[in-house]
């Protein structure tokens, strides 16, 4: 069915988006190189990779994510469905594996299994939008088959024909659209606002001014001036404590770094975007920092608009270096996502760079 394909797409591209463009927490070199083929299109050896480091660590998040979607790609549905209930089970604070076991049972047509995965995933993260997205386009698929049964029971049922119509041009709309989620509501046009009305009180007559007085010049004697006292010295006030003080400052700075990065991605300003990075950035999937560079301009460049939202949730500082958990909310013309990362930042004179990110708080 073409709805169906082309939902799944979209949902598959919105997976892929979240779990890659970040570093893997694990720095072994099969998951690195599985990565790198992965993005390249070549399933096969990649799978040959993850399970050559999902050998050596076997309950590894990222490796388990990453063989899920090589085995999605690969049409391999069940045991992608095996591979993402358990992380489930196994790491249930995580939103994603469940969003994607919602996308693999619509894929096979059981719904009422992606409902539930879905549900599950907004239970463990409310504020997860893709999630409530997918939600809705399931309760639309649901919809659909509702009334086309409707129909079948009573051909004249005029009522259950309008809201099948009316279900099938949402997803028209979608494909029309190019990636839209859920049909655009018509905006309401936006009263101009209206000023208010400053009731003016009439000003009380100045009263008219008096010429001034000549005044009699009296020479009085100066009396002598007062001995003056040395000045008493004050108790040295109490310096506020280093620690508190410079750390709130400091928390602030990387709060505002970070910020100042997600505001340059949403204006996609690439330079200042990149300038977010510090020198010794870890460069993800064994690339070169030029390489890594040219890949993110293009990126970031191509989508037709790009919102960034970050709510920093914690840092922590030691030093010159500060680790922030970040929930990420991105949205394009084409993909929406929202997930957490961690950022290892570094200070560089008065600033705080990337050092790394990855998936996971």
């Amino acid at each position: 069915m073409h709805q169906r394909n082309s939902w799944k797409s979209r949902w598959l591209a919105a997976i892929a988006a979240a779990w890659f463009g970040v570093a893997f927490a694990a720095p072994a070199d099969d998951l690195r190189e599985a990565q790198r083929l992965y993005t390249q299109g070549k399933q096969a050896p990649a799978l040959e990779k993850v399970d050559a480091f999902l050998k050596a660590q076997p309950r590894d998040p990222q490796g388990r994510f990453l063989k899920g979607l090589i085995l999605t790609e690969q049409k391999k549905t069940a045991e992608a469905i095996q591979v993402f209930t358990g992380l489930t089970e196994d790491f249930p604070e995580l939103p994603e594996p469940y969003n994607n076991l919602a996308v693999l049972y619509a894929s096979q047509g059981n719904y009422d299994k992606a409902k539930s995965a879905l549900e599950l995933a907004i239970h463990t993260h409310p504020s997860y939008a893709t999630a409530h997205e997918n939600l809705g386009d399931i309760y639309a698929q649901l919809a659909s088959r509702a009334y086309d049964r409707a129909l079948q029971l009573d051909k004249n049922n005029t009522t259950a024909q309008t809201k099948l119509a009316m279900v099938k041009e949402l997803f028209v709309s979608q494909r029309t659209a190019g990636a839209a989620a859920t049909p655009a509501k018509p905006e309401a046009k936006a009263e101009p606002p209206k000023v208010a009305e400053a009731k003016v009180e009439p000003k009380p007559a100045a009263p008219k001014a008096e010429p001034p007085k000549v005044a009699e010049a009296k020479v009085e004697p100066k009396p002598a001036p007062p001995k003056a006292e040395p000045p008493k010295a004050e108790p040295p006030k109490a310096a506020p404590s280093p620690s508190t003080a410079a750390g709130g400052d400091e928390k602030a700075k990387v709060t505002a770094a970070i910020e100042g990065w997600a505001m340059a991605w949403s204006a996609q300003d690439v330079k200042g975007y990149l300038g977010a990075y510090a020198p010794e950035f870890e460069v993800p999937g064994g690339e070169t920092r030029g390489a890594w560079e040219k890949g993110r301009a293009e990126r970031i460049q191509k989508p037709k608009s790009i919102e960034v939202k970050v709510n920093v949730t914690s840092i922590k500082i030691n030093g010159n270096e500060a680790t922030a958990v970040v929930r990420q909310a991105y949205k394009s013309d084409t993909l929406k996502n929202t997930t957490t990362k961690t950022l290892t930042l570094v200070r560089s004179a008065d600033r705080w760079l990337i050092k790394q990110e990855k998936v996971g708080g």
